[in-house]
């Protein structure tokens, strides 16, 4: 037995030929953000999966620095150039948010593991994420919710203590959830 996510997959490459179908009304469990550099430039692709306990998320990034830097789910599906502040602050349920995947009292929900860019500019992992949902699903913060949510990378690695964001740095890459 085909599992949806395998069916809907297919559903969508049976159909190729027919014209474009929206990524997003194919199968609701999955989202693209489609990242760019702050001078506009393709960054690249992150696709979002909708796992029982979490997110499952797959990268394949081009044009970035060389090296370590920090990505985070930030609040507002908003990209805005050049330096992608108005995609706010990380998603987070509670008033006072504490970062830090390594901070024993860290409660950030859009903390993620840095990334590192080979001498190539590129990056292809798989991350998780058991601090959000698509949907909303578990209690954890919505990407998809009202006012949409983002994907960010930063100049610097996040050291996963600092506050507010681990002294990474400046956005250097934004994606709008969609």
């Amino acid at each position: 037995m085909r599992s949806p996510l395998v069916a809907t997959a297919f559903v969508i490459t049976s159909l190729a030929g027919f014209g474009a179908l929206p990524v997003q009304a194919a199968d609701s469990q999955t989202a693209i953000a489609a990242m760019k550099t702050s001078d506009g430039k393709d960054a690249g692709t992150i696709t979002l999966t909708e796992a029982p306990h979490g997110v499952l998320l797959r990268l394949a990034l081009k044009g970035l620095t060389p090296g370590w830097h920090g990505a985070h789910f930030h609040e507002k599906g908003d990209c805005g150039a050049p330096d992608f502040k108005s995609a706010g602050s990380h998603v987070h349920t509670a008033a006072n948010v504490v970062h830090g995947l390594l901070n024993p009292d860290g409660n950030d929900n859009g903390d993620l593991p840095n990334l590192y860019v080979g001498a190539d500019g590129m990056v292809t992992a798989e991350l998780f994420s058991p601090m959000v949902s698509l949907h909303g699903a578990g209690g954890r913060p919505a990407l998809l919710d009202a006012d949409g949510s983002a994907v960010v990378v930063h100049a610097s690695p996040d050291d996963y203590m600092t506050q507010p964001i681990g002294g990474a740095g400046a956005r250097v890459a934004c994606g709008v959830v969609k």
